[in-house]
C-alpha cells in the first residue's frame, strides 16, 4: 500500500471529488487547480484551499512535490492526433499540461477521468496518442481505458466513465496494470438508497408537468403492447405520408409509430382526444421513451426526465448519468426531483459536505464531478502496484 500520508494535486478539480477520495485514503492535498469561479467557491468552502489556478498559466517547478496527480482532464480535440506521434502532438491541448507535469515531477502513481467516448474519439487516434505519450514518460498503464460505473460498486447511478491509472515502471516489479472491476452490470436494488426523505415544495414537479406524465401514463395503461422498444411520437400517429425521402433511420421510427397506431387505434384516438389533440403539450413532450421494460408498470412508479428528446422512463433501481444537470431526474413516486443533497448523494460525496448556495450551480458542479467512492475503488487497487 502507498505510504501513509501520500501528497496528491488535484487538476482540473471542479468541486474535489478526487480531493475526498484521496483524503478518506490518507492523503494529503498540495495543490488544486480550477478556473471555474463558483466550483472554486466550494472547494475553499470544504478543504479552506484556493483552488483558483489555471494550469494552463502554471508553471510545473511552482507546483509542489507530490506522491500522485489526480486529474479529471477535459477532453479537447486533440488536433494533430493521428496526424504524428509523440509529445508534440498533445501541445495546445490540457492532456500537455498534465504531461509536463508528470515529466518534471516523476510521482510514483496517476489517477486520470474522462468522458466514455475518450476510447472512440477521432476514431481512437486520441487514446493511441495519450497511451504513447503516457508510455514514453515512464508509466505503465493499462492497454485500454478503464470503463466503469457507479451502479457496479451498487451506488444506484448508471454513469460509465473511462479512467486510466498509472504507476511508474521504476517504481513497480509489476509488468502490467490489472483494475479489477465487477463483472456484474447490476449491483443495485433500490435507488431509494440515497433519497432523503421529502424536500421543501420547489423540487415538486409543476401542474403542466404532472399533466402530461398523467397523460403518457394513461396511453401506456391501454396499450396492448406494455412494452414498447422505441421512441413514441405521437405526431406520426395519424399521418399517412409519403417516408420515402427520409433517412432510413427515421422511416424506422416513424413506420413503428404508424405500426403501433394502427394496432392500438381506438385506445389512442380516444387518448387523444381525450388530451385534445396533446396541444397543450410543449413539442418535445409529444415524444416518449419507455425503458423500463417490465420492471414496472406505471410512469409513476419510474425515474424520469424531460429531455430535449422527449420524456424518458427508466427503471426505479438506477438514476441516470449526472451530468451538467440541464435535465434533473423526476423521481416518479415522488412526483419530485431529484434536490442538490441527493445528487450528492449520488456522486459519494459525505454528507457534511458543503454545497454550493445556488442550486443551478450545485446540479452543474454535482453533475461535472468525478463519483468519489469510484476513485477510492480503483485507487485503492492501484495503490498495491
Amino acid at each position: 500500500m502507498i505510504e501513509s500520508k501520500f501528497r496528491f494535486i488535484d487538476l482540473f478539480a471542479g468541486i474535489g471529488g478526487f480531493h475526498v477520495a484521496m483524503s478518506h485514503l490518507d492523503g494529503q492535498c498540495v495543490f488544486a487547480s480550477e478556473i471555474d469561479e463558483y466550483a472554486i467557491e466550494t472547494y475553499r468552502s470544504n478543504f479552506g484551499m484556493d483552488a483558483n489556478h489555471d494550469i494552463t498559466q502554471t508553471p510545473e517547478t511552482a507546483i509542489p512535490k507530490h506522491e500522485v496527480l489526480c486529474a479529471g482532464f477535459p477532453c479537447q480535440a486533440f488536433s494533430k492526433a493521428g496526424k504524428q506521434n509523440g509529445f508534440e502532438d498533445t501541445r495546445g491541448t490540457l492532456f500537455f499540461d498534465i504531461l509536463r507535469i508528470l515529466r518534471h515531477h516523476q510521482p510514483k502513481y496517476f489517477l486520470l477521468e474522462n468522458v466514455r467516448n475518450l476510447i472512440s474519439h477521432n476514431g481512437g487516434a486520441t487514446w493511441r496518442v495519450i497511451h504513447e505519450n503516457l508510455n514514453q514518460l515512464g508509466y505503465l498503464i493499462p492497454d485500454k481505458p478503464i470503463i466503469f460505473s457507479p451502479h457496479q460498486i451498487g451506488i444506484p447511478q448508471l454513469r460509465e466513465r473511462v479512467f486510466i491509472p498509472g504507476v511508474a515502471k521504476g517504481k513497480t516489479k509489476r509488468k502490467a496494470i490489472e483494475i479489477e472491476v465487477p463483472k456484474s452490470k447490476r449491483n443495485v436494488t433500490r435507488s431509494a438508497l440515497i433519497l432523503n426523505g421529502t424536500p421543501p415544495k420547489e423540487y415538486l414537479i409543476s401542474p403542466y408537468e404532472e399533466y402530461v406524465l398523467q397523460a403518457w401514463d394513461e396511453f401506456l395503461q391501454g396499450l396492448n403492447h406494455r412494452v414498447v422498444g422505441f421512441p413514441i411520437w405521437a405526431e406520426e400517429f395519424t399521418k399517412e405520408y409519403d417516408v420515402s425521402p427520409l433517412p432510413a433511420w427515421k422511416q424506422v421510427f416513424v413506420n413503428k409509430n404508424r405500426w403501433l397506431y394502427q394496432t392500438n387505434r381506438r385506445h389512442i384516438d380516444q387518448w387523444l382526444n381525450r388530451y385534445d389533440g396533446l396541444k397543450k403539450f410543449v413539442p418535445t413532450h409529444t415524444k416518449f421513451e419507455w425503458q423500463a421494460g417490465t420492471s414496472i408498470g406505471s410512469v409513476w412508479d419510474g425515474i424520469i426526465q424531460f429531455r430535449p428528446s422527449g420524456i424518458r422512463v427508466k427503471r426505479p433501481t438506477e438514476f441516470p448519468a449526472l451530468v451538467a444537470m440541464v435535465h434533473i431526474p423526476i423521481i416518479g413516486w415522488e412526483k419530485r426531483r431529484l434536490t442538490p443533497r441527493e445528487a450528492a448523494n449520488l456522486q459519494s460525496f459525505p454528507h457534511d459536505f458543503t454545497i454550493h448556495s445556488n442550486n443551478q450551480q450545485a446540479y452543474k458542479q454535482l453533475g461535472n464531478s468525478v463519483n468519489v467512492e469510484v476513485i477510492k475503488y480503483i485507487a485503492k487497487q492501484l495503490f498495491e502496484y
